[in-house]
């Protein structure tokens, strides 16, 4: 089979049957092995373990060698390889994470968990911060993408798909590393590593400090630090206590020196993320266990800055915020039957969140949500399997609202296996969206008396609530001769009371700075649908050789242009991982995206779209042993190629001094890394 498809063939995935086409290229019989035996078995798209030829909806998995061979510094960095999602770097620290784009300035539509952990930000920026998250790339087992709605596991984030980053257990192997990088644009890493333990325990303790001066031409330093901690203790043959704790501490320059007003002036923001998460599971058979898990985050930033105006000096800006997190949950999977299973749960939630200057009429209600949830895994034949799902939630003030999932898989052959399913979801919007108040007063005014000079976001509580109704064709199929996979997923995405941020007349007449114009988070009146075709092809066609292309065509319909641009309407990338033997090995990547305008700026109000992009990376290493420790040695670069712009601040580009002229291309990296066995 060719690497790159050719027109037959993505022709006939864009028309749907035809998937055959791709079995055409590789005979299969029904007498030879059924070979779905060796696929992996993947927890996150039912919460229930299944073969991933099982599974209701398409999952593509990044296992630990995959990860390892990349040798990215960034977990987003890696989700750029995966079928659908579309992600941009408006500077080097801040990324923009989407499946199908839509996004806004701060994505919320993906569901995030570590470890079963969500790490979705209930502050009122909302979205994920992923250059801060509590972990490093090294401890990550595996990541699974579930690429569709899956709200009726996971709840209301989880509203157009779900990524569960699965961390290393610490019995895994006992051992310590070290590992340091050092490139183009500032690249100084440094991360040790310790495993061990005895007598049932566990422990992993890791700490790294990342930095970095982002993209040439912008503030866009980067200074993190990470500790990260995970402990697992075996009580007994049934029961074991999984910790982990994490923390992370990062300054990172943000802003442009010529925004408006300088409303978006050059500052150096600094985070900390932290988390406790504490799980207990009980394995009474391989049919049944239960599961309790409690976990608290913490999220609080430091940015401040001063703006200026005509005939006002030394405006103050205050974006500092600090959110709570505390979460409970229970779960419980279990044998109906031979042919059935079901897995049942309870969780609760409390959120709190804090920014004066972001609610100005006051800290913004506290957020209770409760979910009960079920899925039914039932083998109705040998070669048909039927997956129903539903969950209940109750979140804030508004009504509890039923997500439902029913999914039917049909193995035709002992190699491939069709799906089809639908899928309803709820959004949960963040705090800000619906009690942000945001008012710039003149400097040593009284708020309590005074008039604002700008009030640049107006809360809207009568905001309603999101919700995707999904249908979705999928093919999984298994080509035993080039030892190949294919998974296709044909979607029909239909989004009603879609969120967009519009321009408002101000609340207060006429303002003093007019060109700041008010704006207010609201709902389209007509709905959203994104509908087509992504498909990723995995092939061994020889020892050493591992190629991955993934490929997205999505064909968007929208009575506002605007959220159209938001997502690009198509997407691919091509992986090739070679080892040669001796300790030597490659990695090299190329991606293109298709034309893409994200988030919203400071500024409502700019239409602005980055142009498609095509970008490279590589990566060559070579493994050996040195006094009986193995040491690794690579040579990485990233955004290879020239400079492309991925993501802009739309109203830092459409100034006039910046009209057709990218302000924040996108940077190469270069850099060295040496990774020693302690």
């Amino acid at each position: 089979m060719p690497l790159l498809p050719d027109k037959r063939f993505l022709c006939s995935l864009l028309t749907g049957p035809a998937l055959a086409l791709a079995a055409d290229a590789v005979s299969v019989t029904g007498a030879e092995a059924p070979f779905f035996e060796d696929l992996p078995t993947v927890l996150s798209a039912s919460r229930l373990p299944q073969p991933l030829n099982e599974a209701p909806g398409a999952i593509t998995i990044l296992d630990r060698e995959f990860i390892q061979a990349t040798g990215y510094r960034d977990v987003a960095r890696l989700l750029r390889l995966v079928p659908g999602m579309q992600i941009g770097q408006e500077r080097g620290h801040s990324q923009w994470v989407t499946y199908h784009g839509l996004g806004g300035d701060f994505p919320s539509e993906i569901q995030v968990l570590i470890d079963g952990r969500s790490v979705y930000a209930p502050n009122s920026a909302g979205g994920v911060d992923w250059s801060a998250l509590p972990l490093t790339v090294p401890e990550i087992e595996r990541i699974e993408i579930v690429r569709g709605t899956n709200s009726n596991a996971y709840g209301a984030n989880a509203f157009l798909g779900v990524i569960n980053i699965i961390t290393s257990h610490s019995h895994q192997e006992h051992s310590a590393s070290g590992q340091l990088n050092i490139g183009t644009q500032g690249i100084a890493d440094a991360q040790v590593s310790w495993t061990g333990g005895g007598n049932g325990a566990g422990v992993r303790l890791t700490a790294a400090r990342t930095q970095d001066t982002g993209f040439s031409g912008l503030n866009d330093s980067r200074l993190s630090q990470t500790l990260s901690l995970r402990s697992d203790y075996r009580i007994d043959a049934r029961d074991e206590l999984t910790l982990r704790a994490g923390y992370n501490h990062i300054h990172r320059g943000a802003g442009y020196p010529d925004s408006l007003f300088n409303n978006n002036g050059e500052r150096t923001a600094a985070s900390e993320n932290s988390a406790l998460h504490l799980t207990w599971r009980r394995t009474l058979s391989q049919d049944e266990e239960w599961l309790v898990s409690l976990y608290r985050n913490h999220e609080s930033s430091i940015e401040h800055w001063l703006a200026s105006a005509p005939g006002f000096a030394g405006v103050p800006v205050n974006r500092s915020r600090r959110s709570d997190r505390s979460n409970a949950e229970i779960q419980h999977r279990f044998a109906l039957n031979d042919q059935a299973r079901l897995v049942w749960g309870l969780e609760g939630r409390h959120d709190e969140t804090s920014s004066p200057f972001l609610f100005a009429r006051g800290k913004p209600p506290t957020f209770n949500l409760y979910r009960v949830f079920s899925n039914l895994d039932w083998h109705l034949a040998p070669n048909w399997q039927l997956n129903l799902g539903g969950l209940l939630e109750k979140s804030g003030d508004k009504a509890a609202q039923f997500v439902p999932r029913a999914f039917i898989n049909w193995q035709s052959t002992p190699s491939s296996t069709l799906r089809a399913g639908y899928a309803r979801a709820w959004q949960q919007r963040n705090q800000f969206d619906i009690y942000g108040d945001v008012r710039v007063y003149a400097p040593g005014s009284d708020p309590a008396t005074s008039k604002p000079i700008a009030w640049p976001y107006v809360p809207n509580p009568d905001l309603r609530t999101p919700s995707v109704d999904t249908l979705e064709l999928g093919y999984l199929g298994r080509f035993p001769s080039i030892d190949a996979t294919v998974d296709v997923r044909l979607f029909h995405e239909r989004i009603s009371h879609f969120v967009i941020r519009r321009s408002i007349p101000s609340p207060g007449g006429p303002l003093a700075l007019p060109a700041l114009a008010s704006s207010q988070f609201d709902n389209l009146s007509a709905p959203v649908v994104l509908r087509g075709v992504e498909y990723q092809f995995r092939t061994r066609p020889r020892p050493g050789t591992e190629v991955l292309l993934s490929h997205t065509v999505i064909d968007r319909h929208t009575n506002e242009p605007d959220v159209a641009a938001r997502t690009a309407p198509y997407s691919a990338s091509l992986t090739w991982l070679q080892d040669y033997g001796g300790g030597w090995k490659s990695a090299a990547s190329i991606l293109r995206m298709g034309s893409l305008s994200g988030g919203y700026g400071y500024v409502p109000g700019c239409a602005y779209m980055s142009a498609d992009y095509t970008s490279f990376d590589l990566r060559l290493a070579r493994a050996f042993r040195l006094d009986g420790r193995k040491v690794e040695m690579a040579l990485n670069g990233i955004n290879l190629g020239g400079r492309h712009q991925e993501l802009a601040d739309r109203s830092q580009q459409c100034l006039p001094q910046h009209v057709d002229k990218p302000v924040n291309p996108a940077s190469p990296m270069v850099w060295m890394s040496l990774a020693v066995e302690l």
